[in-house]
């Protein structure tokens, strides 16, 4: 009779602590992660560096509730602080990062384990003359001996990973930050704007009044009176086009914060507060001491090398190991059985790898000085946007407004005294609508443009009475 061959190979369920990892500690926020002040950035990336359990850190533990979306109780009204919490608590596109650092706690848990053993069952030569039962191997267990670190390598590569998942999520809030503070300066650059033209209207309304008083008193022309309707009429179209846009500016600035349902309200806030000081050397020093672009660039090396690395040990040959028990039929005999195998890295001894492995770390490294350059360029742009801004805003407050209104005090007083044409005060009103109007845009600008700025620099409570930059070269 002929004799038949029967294996059954079963994997054994994960060893303790193996398994597919579930994050003990969801982050559905980063609202914690950086909640210290800019100078804790550091201390979120270290958080990564030793593997160690980090589910408790306050840094990275989720909140228990979402803030409900509410005003100003008292004034019904929204500032800049009520909005930036609003973004840490409601955003999506925290919560979406958040997670992103737990699948990469996940996959570096993973990457550390230890292969699983295999259970394997054999059965040869059934249906034997001299032993029908045949030969039974039963259990054998083998284990895959893991050799040159390479489970601490791929650990350690994917720890990087977790520490640059952090950094982007602090990245991302502060782009956030930015975001919200933008729409935020232009929600009240418009309310403003539709102040001022509010009163440039009931001026122009007093002045068509005036001219066509005059006119009936013989003392003025219908002409000056077809022009200040003209000016009447255009003042009002503007105002109606900003109060028309406003709403649109208003779902922009929700929107960014995460929220794109708020409720109307009346957003308030200065805009003739203090513009800050800004240093552009020693800021751009301090942004390429603490962004978290670059230190994620700087980690992306370091991943790079342990890679490398990984990459190398790969030829190191694993060795498996087995033992079990036989059953021989035959004889009647019970056996035990040993073996170890080992492969030979006669041919493939991961080559390939090792060359893409070195390319990479030759990319993370100018990745670097791209993200160096990025940053620099980023502030510099809006540096230059902000100092000029700024200094537009500064003529128009200290001279131009101030002499268009005097000029056009003046040209009323000169026409009621008979000395000029209507002309003339038309002219001096026009005057006075450009500068006050110029002069918002001007500080709406560089409001605007600080708030890039600030967010470079990682600022959170923001804006705030005048500091000096930190000097990085400080211990």
């Amino acid at each position: 009779m002929r004799a038949y061959t029967i294996a059954v190979v079963v994997v054994a369920t994960a060893i303790a602590g193996g398994g597919c990892a579930t994050p003990r500690q969801p982050i559905p926020t980063s609202a914690n992660i950086t909640a210290q002040p800019v100078r804790s950035v550091g201390s979120v990336v270290q958080a990564g560096y030793s593997g160690e359990d980090r589910s408790n850190d306050p840094r990275t533990a989720a909140p228990q509730t979402l803030p409900s979306v509410s005003t100003n109780e008292k004034t019904g009204s929204l500032s800049l602080q009520d909005l930036v919490a609003m973004t840490i608590g409601r955003n999506p596109r925290l919560a979406q990062v958040g997670w992103a650092v737990e699948a990469a706690r996940g996959r570096a848990v993973q990457s550390g384990l230890y292969p699983n053993p295999t259970l394997t069952v054999t059965g040869d030569e059934l249906g034997d003359r001299t032993g029908p039962g045949g030969i039974w191997t039963a259990p054998y267990f083998s284990q895959e001996i893991v050799t040159g670190d390479k489970l601490g390598l791929a650990r350690a590569a994917s720890l990087k990973e977790v520490d640059q998942a952090t950094l982007t999520t602090v990245a991302e809030r502060y782009r956030l930050f930015t975001e919200v503070r933008q729409n935020y300066f232009e929600v009240i650059v418009l309310q403003r704007r539709a102040d001022v033209l509010g009163e440039l209207v009931g001026l122009a309304e007093k002045s068509v009044v005036n001219a066509n008083k005059l006119f009936k008193a013989k003392e003025g022309s219908e002409l000056d009176i077809v022009q200040l309707e003209v000016d009447l009429e255009r003042f009002r179209t503007e105002l109606d086009a900003t109060t028309k846009s406003l709403p649109a500016a208003y779902r922009r600035m929700a929107a960014s914060v995460g929220v794109n349902d708020l409720p109307y309200s009346t957003v308030v806030g200065d805009l003739e507060i203090p513009l800050p000081e800004f240093d552009l050397d020693k800021i751009r020093a301090y942004i390429l001491g603490v962004h978290p672009e670059l230190r994620s660039a700087q980690i992306g090396v370091e991943r790079a090398n342990l890679v490398l690395r990984r990459a190398t040990v790969e030829p190191i040959p694993n060795v498996t190991i087995g033992t079990g028990y036989v059953r021989q039929n035959q004889n009647k005999s019970s056996d035990w059985t040993l073996a170890a195998s080992i492969p030979l890295p006669a041919w493939n001894r991961n080559q390939g790898n090792i060359h893409a492995a070195k390319a990479q770390v030759n990319e993370a490294t100018f990745e670097v000085s791209r993200i160096e350059n990025e940053l620099v360029g980023r502030l510099a742009t809006s540096f230059a946007s902000y100092a000029a801004a700024r200094k537009r805003a500064e003529k128009y407050k200290s001279a131009v407004v101030p002499k268009a209104e005097q000029s056009y005090q003046l040209s009323q007083k000169a026409y009621q005294g008979g000395q000029f044409e209507y002309l003339r005060v038309l002219q001096a009103q026009r005057a006075v609508a450009e500068a006050r109007l110029e002069y918002l845009r001007s500080l709406g600008e560089a409001w605007r443009a600080a708030s890039e700025i600030a967010g470079l620099m990682l600022e959170d409570n923001w804006p705030v009475a005048r500091n000096p930059v930190p000097d990085v070269r400080q211990p």
